[in-house]
């Protein structure tokens, strides 16, 4: 037998025979794992491929802010001032961390010099009193406040806010300091500096000093200009050298050219002694001015910004408000009452902030647009001026509306559309200057205001392709402005939707066109976007006016008055003598016009119409029976007052006014419905209601003593007669031979007519009419 020896196998051989077919494997799958990877990716890829790339969202350009320089500037206003840069500057340095490795974002702060019309104050030396009596305490001169804040400006403290001056009115003395520690230079047309040292000492080396010191931070003059402004005593010229240089020669040096000869040509400046004064083409020839501006919009255009915010110079102080209500329609009468009780706060002095609450359809444009100018722009002595929409401010009372800043609405509010008054363009042309003046005193748009006054404009929304800042215009108005040379539209604006305003806009409307600042469900919280903490006392004069004010616009009062009445009027007619329901009507009529009076809706001659139909009615039922002219007429003229009593107008001319006049008809149809429902009421309950009513005696007992009657007119039960007169309801009838007074049964009975007793209680014969 074969005996097969084995042959032992290594560890090695095996670990080597392992790593091939491990290694094989592996390759194996990772090559399967590759080609399921490119076939399960080629598709997505090419589908990717087609797909476009999401456009990055436009960057939209920064804002600016807008502080005012106060004319002639104090010491708390420069501390005010100072402490509005120091803000920004930290809120600047919050939003940009770690900005040292990095471009530093600035805020763009544009101080213009020109707003102010504050008269000037004399300042208060050492050892003197102030207005109010209390002692002075040593303080700096104007040079010394105007130092403060030019260092701060152009120190590096305030290094995250860039400054720009725009010079848009002469500005003279310790202002020309401050304009030259801005960055740059924006004038308009009619600004100028000038004459730095007025109310200082002329030729004072330290003055100079000064101005240079601070000039020489931004070099946007040259040194002999600075030299020139700082002191009057010293001649300035541009002069032109023989060797052909052309500069600028101040003072002595210009009196040592022009004794050398070396001044080819020489153009004056200043004299010797006269302030120089530097016009908006001359700093614009100096290469001071960057540009020539005349408006708010284009500054923010000029410095590539999205507009600027205003910053209030004075907000510090408790606000203490008042409270002026607006409601109803607008009329004359109605405006001098406001301003007067708006400016007797005003000359009081106890208040710096109106609260105006709007609840109105307008009705008078001339007076709108008077008071709106007024609230716009009401003094120094009120620093806020709020508005709160509680429910419409149609028409001209939108200009109301708009004339407060901040401005807020109720959410179910309405701004703008038709109202009381039907406003033609030729009317919004007349006011246009005063509507100028709301729109630049609140910072909205000119047009837009406008547009609401007058829906026929075609206005446009308009986005500035650089900037992105937005505009509403009239495209005619865009080409004239291009024809003139002060912008390309086709390059600079890009023409968007139209701007709707005839039937008014809603509260989110008017805030995205900038004209509604934000939504307030109550006055409380509009009285707290104005730093009040509670609803201000309201302006009037009488408490009880206010109250009829408002009940005169409840409309479903208004129509209970207009049915009890007429209810209470058929009453008396159908039962003369009564009184009770006679005087009833009397009152209801009266207070339904002294309502409408007091509302501002009714006049004398709509109480005249009123009065002659309720007369003819009279008339036609007691004196004249029968349905002819007068029952016609009284019915025409009474309805004709009530008309006139709900409403401003006589014929519409807008859809707010169709719409008043409707309902104002229905009113009157309505109310006058009371007849037709007072005479059923008489006639279904005269004899059985006598009581209630008191038109019918009451039934006698049964066991009342036959001999205490007056008459015994038993036997006249169920016979029949003929009324002898008309009957309404009393009157007479006979009977055979028998004549007797009678009472019908509540219906009118012609003289004449067959009639058939069917109750006798005592003395009184009730009868109704039977058919021949």
């Amino acid at each position: 037998m074969n005996k097969h020896r084995h042959r032992p196998v290594s560890h090695r051989s095996v670990d080597t025979a392992f790593r091939r077919v491990g290694i094989a494997g592996l390759a194996w799958i990772f090559a399967s794992l590759w080609w399921l990877s490119l076939a399960a990716l080629a598709p997505a890829q090419e589908i990717n491929d087609t797909e476009p790339k999401p456009t990055p969202p436009p960057k939209q350009p920064p804002r600016g802010y807008l502080i005012d320089i106060p004319h002639p500037i104090t010491s708390r206003d420069i501390d005010q001032i100072l402490s509005q840069l120091t803000r920004l500057s930290l809120a600047v340095r919050q939003t940009t961390p770690n900005s040292d490795n990095a471009a530093v974002k600035r805020a763009s702060v544009v101080l213009r010099f020109g707003s102010s019309d504050t008269p000037a104050k004399q300042p208060t030396r050492v050892g003197e009193s102030d207005a109010l009596g209390n002692e002075a305490v040593p303080n700096t001169t104007a040079l010394e406040d105007a130092l403060k804040l030019a260092r701060a400006i152009s120190g590096n403290d305030l290094r995250r806010v860039r400054s720009i001056a725009w010079v848009d009115r002469e500005v003279r003395g310790s202002d020309v300091l401050l304009v030259l520690a801005c960055e740059s230079i924006l004038v308009s047309s009619d600004g100028s500096i000038g004459d730095a040292t007025e109310g200082e000492p002329t030729g004072d080396e330290t003055t100079q000093l000064i101005y240079q010191s601070i000039a020489k931070r931004r070099s946007l003059l040259a040194p002999e200009i600075v030299k020139g402004l700082a002191n009057s005593e010293l001649a300035v010229a541009r002069v032109r050298l023989a060797e052909g240089d052309t500069r600028f020669a101040v003072g002595e040096e210009l009196r040592q050219l022009r004794r050398e000869g070396a001044i080819v040509e020489e153009t004056i400046w200043s004299e010797a002694g006269q302030p120089l004064i530097l016009t908006a083409d001359q700093l614009r020839e100096l290469r001071a001015a960057t540009a020539i501006v005349d408006s708010v919009d284009e500054v923010a255009d000029r410095l590539g910004l999205a507009g600027l915010r205003d910053e209030d110079v004075d907000a510090s102080g408790e606000a203490v408000g008042a409270l002026l209500r607006i409601n109803g329609p607008v009329r004359r009468d109605r405006v001098r009452r406001w301003q007067s009780n708006l400016a007797a706060t005003i000359e009081r002095g106890e208040t710096n902030t109106w609260l105006v609450e709007i609840d109105s359809p307008g009705g008078y444009l001339t007076g709108s647009a008077s008071m709106a100018a007024f609230i716009a722009d009401p003094g120094p002595s009120i620093r806020s001026v709020g508005g709160y929409i509680s429910r419409e401010a149609r028409g001209d009372a939108a200009l109301l509306a708009l004339a407060c800043r901040p401005l807020t609405m109720h959410p179910d509010a309405t701004l703008g559309g038709s109202g009381a008054e039907a406003i033609n363009p030729d009317d919004v042309r007349d006011q246009r200057e005063l509507i100028a003046l709301i729109a630049n005193a609140t910072g909205r748009s000119e047009t837009l205001l406008r547009g609401l006054l007058d829906p026929s404009l075609p206005i446009h929304r308009y986005t500035n392709r650089r900037t992105g800042r937005v505009r509403y215009a009239i495209p005619s108005e865009l080409a004239e402005e291009a024809l003139q040379g002060e912008e390309d539209v086709a390059t600079q604006w890009k023409r968007e939707q139209r701007i709707e305003l005839a039937d008014g806009l809603t509260v989110q409307a008017a805030i995205e066109l900038g004209l509604v600042d934000e939504s307030a469900d109550s006055l409380q919280n509009a009285a707290q976007t104005v730093g009040l903490a509670d609803v201000p006392n309201q302006l009037s004069d009488r408490g009880l006016v206010r109250w009829v004010e408002r009940l005169g616009r409840n409309d479903g009062l208004a129509f209970g008055l207009l049915l009890l009445g007429f209810m209470m009027l058929s009453t008396e007619a159908s039962a003369p003598g009564l009184g009770l329901p006679g005087f009833i009507a009397m009152l209801c009529f009266a207070f339904f016009f002294w309502t409408k009076f007091l509302a501002g809706t009714a006049e004398w001659l709509e109480l005249l119409a009123f009065g002659l139909g309720l007369v003819c009615l009279a008339i036609e039922i007691f004196v004249l029976p029968g349905f002819g002219v007068f029952g016609i007429g009284g019915l025409f003229l009474t309805v004709l007052g009530v008309v006139l009593m709900s409403q401003t107008f006589v014929i519409p001319r807008n859809s707010y006014q169709v719409n008043e006049l409707t309902q104002g008809v229905w009113m009157a149809i309505g109310g006058m419905g009371g007849l037709v429902i007072g005479f059923l009421i008489v006639r279904a309950f005269l004899p059985q209601a006598a009581t209630a009513t008191g038109l019918a005696m009451e039934s006698p007992p049964s066991d009342m003593d036959r001999l205490e009657r007056l008459a015994d007119f038993d036997h006249l039960q169920g016979k029949s007669g003929t009324a002898s007169t008309r009957l309404r309801p009393s009157g007479k009838a006979r009977f055979g031979d028998q004549v007797v007074a009678v009472v019908s049964d509540g219906s009118a009975i012609d003289p004449g007519q067959s009639v058939r007793v069917v109750a006798v209680h005592g003395n009184r014969i009730v009868v109704e009419a039977v058919e021949d």
